[in-house]
């Protein structure tokens, strides 16, 4: 059962399976048919591959993150298997559904209750560029806790997000407008690992933030590069985000044994980078 399902906090999971797993390794489930064994590129083939994949890796990672578009593609057969995925994910561990949601008042209480209350999840992607109003019901849910995009890991985000206003660029609005939702813990960061100067507004703005940082593999971020850049607040506390390089390590039979030897690396890589970020900055603390 997801760890929604208990009552916790997302923060409160978050940290206890950080400790407990000794990582800041979250495991995204995008399965793409094309790199899944050829047996598995239909909806019931999706469910078997994702069960395999958490089962092989849940002792590496501090969270799962489904992305929703790569279950509803499937339509209602989609949408059960997420279900069910969300379910198998061990109740000491938090899953962030990766929805990227926002709207206006009603429609986000109902994305609310639906991902919440009936998926089961215990965090969300939200879109805060509708203002606050947009996603207020994603934030104030009980127990809930929204990552808001703010300076994404896209190649197009410099477009819009890097915008400037009154001197500063919008994403830093972004950190501004829910910073109180930030310090209460009811709501983080979506920062691309490559996005250096945004790391650096953050820290400056909220330096307690969660940061949940995409872009490391397939999208050509490093750790190394993350590891230069963050704060030590944020060495912390940062939830890295690896979602293709793992669970399409192999896309033969040994696809789940291909994806933890994957997972294993990089929770030992990042946890090294992290340390030594920390030492450097004068804080070797990891819990």
């Amino acid at each position: 059962m997801s760890s929604s399902a208990t009552g916790g906090t997302f923060i409160s999971a978050l940290h206890n399976a950080r400790i407990t797993n000794q990582s800041s390794l979250c495991i995204g489930l995008d399965p793409e048919p094309a790199n899944m064994p050829a047996h598995l590129s239909n909806s019931a083939g999706l469910l078997t591959f994702c069960l395999a994949i958490i089962e092989s890796t849940a002792d590496l990672a501090c969270a799962f993150k489904p992305n929703l578009a790569f279950f509803e593609r499937w339509g209602a057969d989609g949408w059960r298997v997420l279900e069910q995925v969300v379910a198998a994910v061990p109740s000491n561990i938090p899953v962030i559904a990766d929805a990227k949601r926002g709207d206006i008042g009603n429609t986000s209480r109902a994305y609310a209750d639906a991902l919440y209350g009936g998926l089961g999840a215990a965090a969300v992607t939200a879109s805060p560029y509708l203002g606050r109003d947009a996603i207020a019901p994603l934030l104030e849910y009980p127990a809930a806790f929204a990552f808001l995009l703010c300076r994404t890991s896209n190649p197009g985000a410099a477009e819009i997000q890097d915008l400037l206003v009154d001197g500063e660029p919008l994403f830093a609005r972004v950190i501004r407008l829910f910073k109180p939702d930030l310090e209460a813990a009811r709501a983080g960061l979506v920062i691309g690992a490559k996005a250096s100067v945004a790391f650096n507004w953050a820290a400056r703005l909220a330096p307690q933030a969660t940061i949940l940082v995409p872009g490391i593999g397939a999208q050509g971020g490093t750790i190394e590069e993350l590891a230069a850049v963050v704060s030590p607040s944020q060495a912390r506390s940062v939830v890295v985000s690896v979602s293709r390089s793992i669970i399409h390590a192999s896309s033969g039979q040994d696809y789940a044994v291909a994806a933890r030897r994957k997972a294993a690396a990089l929770r030992e890589q990042l946890q090294e980078a992290l340390n030594a970020a920390m030492e450097r900055n004068g804080d070797a603390s990891t819990g």
